[in-house]
């Protein structure tokens, strides 16, 4: 059935009528600087600020810190931009394409972790945006502030893709205009220059400052094509690489060097700081009165925007799963908008039992998610650009018993082994290796799990292929991508 594009269902419902399944040609639409907007305005929040002050926080000089958070943007928005260069040429879901690596079946339980990570960063975030309409509204009920964000969250994400990136478009200009002047209010208040080289050098806490950063770019990588799968098929891939990496980075490290900045400030007569009351500080900052109900506006939108992602990435993550076992690649609307609200639901419950240690439950989250996620990404891009070559059997993906098969060995050892090689070299609260511990309590864990993980399973992988090929040589070559497309059910 043709689709009638993602605003608009066949029903004439305003809710995107497309989900797991291949968007089709026809209604593919947009250009690559969508992508800018939507990246720029998902890292111009207050949890991005947030984690460039834990750079600070963990024992980084506000200089280097943020000369830290820069090499981990850079490093990790290159990997999340290619996973977004992915999305005009399938036409998927990012970890619908995981299954031509993990194997139909093999490719849930990436998944499994894929749906804990919505959940923490939507729960994390909501506590942050509780705060935010609190402040607009004037209550000091957080619980209700939480409640009001997630059903607004609930809206946006059950209408889908088209309304997600004019959310975008929209927390762009907000974070530009309002960051931008909390920025003039800082440099105007406080002795800036005043805040570098009061901390000698540490390559254990630059080191913190590169991971915490490159975790937040590399979290991105199991949803980035989510948002980039409408774009039409012909888009060159250096342009949805260019505008996506260039949107996350600049976004999130103005938001994390602002971070950096504020946790280096010293503390009030009372001993508070930025991390005691994070919007609540942003408020103070912008002056009071009428300035701290748009900063606070400002910081709503932001985490409207990010947490949205969450959202909708969580439901085609669910249904992705789900979809394994049940061949379906298509659901009813009602069904869309029980998945949403049920997953919003749950994260706003955690978030109300959570938010007495935000700061110390949201770093514990980034750097485990960070440990599990960088196996995953090696494998997807090694496999999606070196050995596949972009060529995929899109019928397959939905096929247990179709080309890429119920599990495959190859990826999934390969994963278990990049997650396993990264303890020893962990410094987390909870545990720290016995490498980290040689290294002063630097944390390199993620660039093991990286080089690791590609170099066991590109070799192991790139003789599979081979194998495969000769067994089905009399077959003609895989098309490229596009070349077959599931039933809908």
């Amino acid at each position: 059935m043709a689709s009638t594009g993602p605003a608009t269902g066949s029903s004439g419902t305003l809710l995107e009528t497309h989900s797991i399944d291949v968007v089709p040609e026809t209604a593919r639409h947009g250009r690559p600087r969508n992508q800018f907007t939507l990246w720029f305005g998902a890292n111009m929040q207050i949890t991005a600020v947030v984690t460039g002050a834990l750079a600070v926080t963990f024992g980084a000089d506000a200089l280097w810190g943020i000369l830290g958070l820069l090499a981990g943007n850079l490093l990790g928005g290159a990997v999340m931009a290619l996973h977004s260069a992915q999305g005009p040429k399938l036409g998927l879901p990012q970890m619908i394409s995981s299954r031509a690596q993990f194997g139909v079946y093999g490719a849930v339980i990436p998944l499994i972790l894929v749906i804990l990570m919505y959940l923490g960063f939507a729960s994390t975030g909501a506590i942050l945006a509780g705060q935010a309409v609190n402040t607009i509204t004037g209550s000091s009920n957080v619980p209700l502030g939480i409640i009001v964000f997630g059903a607004i969250t609930a809206v946006v994400a059950t209408l889908g893709y088209k309304y997600i990136h004019l959310l975008g478009r929209i927390a762009t200009v907000s974070g530009l205009v309002g960051f931008t002047y909390l920025a003039v209010r800082l440099f105007t208040q406080y002795d800036v220059g005043a805040l570098f080289g009061t901390t000698a050098f540490s390559a254990a806490s630059f080191l913190t400052a590169v991971a915490l950063s490159a975790g937040w770019q590399l979290t991105y990588g199991p949803y980035v094509a989510d948002y980039s799968r409408y774009l039409p098929a012909d888009t060159p891939a250096k342009s949805t690489f260019i505008a996506t990496f260039s949107g996350s980075v600049i976004g999130s490290q103005w938001s994390m060097s602002f971070g950096a900045l504020l946790a280096a400030l010293p503390a009030a007569a009372d001993g508070s700081g930025f991390l005691d009351s994070q919007v609540g500080f942003l408020a103070q900052l912008g002056g009071g009165g009428i300035f701290a109900v748009l900063i606070a506006l400002v910081v709503f939108v932001g985490k409207l925007t990010v947490n949205t992602l969450n959202a909708y990435g969580g439901f085609m993550s669910i249904l992705t799963s789900i979809s394994a076992f049940t061949g379906k690649s298509k659901i009813r609307q009602l069904s869309r908008i029980l998945y949403i609200c049920g997953f919003i639901l749950l994260s706003v419950l955690i978030a109300i039992m959570a938010s007495s240690d935000f700061l110390g439950n949201f770093k514990n989250l980034v750097l485990l998610l960070l440990m599990v996620f960088i196996p995953w990404s090696a494998i997807n891009l090694v496999d999606y650009y070196l050995i596949s070559r972009e060529r995929v059997d899109v019928a397959a993906l939905y096929d247990p018993n179709g080309h890429y098969g119920r599990w495959n060995k190859v990826a999934l050892i390969s994963y278990a082994i990049g997650i396993a090689v990264q303890i020893p070299f962990l410094s987390q609260s909870l545990y720290t290796g016995p490498i980290a511990t040689a290294m002063s309590g630097t944390d390199i864990s993620w660039l093991v799990g990286l080089l690791v993980t590609a170099g066991i399973f590109y070799p192991w992988a790139k003789r599979a292929a081979v194998a495969k090929r000769i067994q089905r040589a009399a077959e003609p070559d895989l098309p490229v991508s596009t070349a077959s497309r599931p039933s809908a059910t």
